[in-house]
C-alpha cells in the first residue's frame, strides 16, 4: 500500500525558517514527480513547488527565492525548505507523488502556522 507521511510542520515566527519532508512508500520513486501544495484557511490548493525524476524544478511565483524542494532517491524521500515565512505561508502542506498517466497519491498533509 503506497503511504505518503510528512513531517517538519509547525508554529514559526515571521521571518523563520522550516524543513518539511515526506518519506513514500513508493516502488520506483525516482521516476515519480514529487510536489508539495498547500491549502491555505479559505483557499483552493495550490501548487507550491514539483520535482522532476532529473532533478528539474518549478516553483510557485509567491515562493520563489525563498523555498527550495529536492529529493533524496535512495530515500524516497522529498523535502521543501522554507525560508523567510510569511504569514500568508499558513497553510496545510501536502505531499504528492504522480507518475502520469495513472499513479497519483497524497499524503495526509502537516500543518505549518507562520505567527508572532
Amino acid at each position: 500500500q503506497v503511504q505518503l507521511v510528512e513531517s517538519g510542520g509547525g508554529l514559526v515566527q515571521p521571518g523563520g525558517s522550516l524543513r518539511l519532508s515526506c518519506e513514500a512508500s513508493i516502488n520506483a520513486f525516482s521516476i515519480y514527480v514529487m510536489a508539495w501544495y498547500r491549502q491555505g484557511p479559505d483557499k483552493e490548493r495550490e501548487l507550491v513547488a514539483d520535482i522532476r525524476s532529473g532533478g528539474s524544478t518549478n516553483y510557485a511565483d509567491s515562493v520563489k527565492g525563498r523555498f527550495t524542494i529536492s529529493r533524496d532517491n535512495a530515500k524516497n524521500t522529498v523535502y521543501l525548505q522554507m525560508n523567510s515565512l510569511r504569514p500568508e505561508d499558513t497553510a496545510v502542506y501536502y505531499c504528492n507523488a504522480h507518475r502520469p498517466p495513472f499513479f497519483e497519491y497524497w499524503g495526509q498533509g502537516t500543518r505549518v502556522t507562520v505567527s508572532s
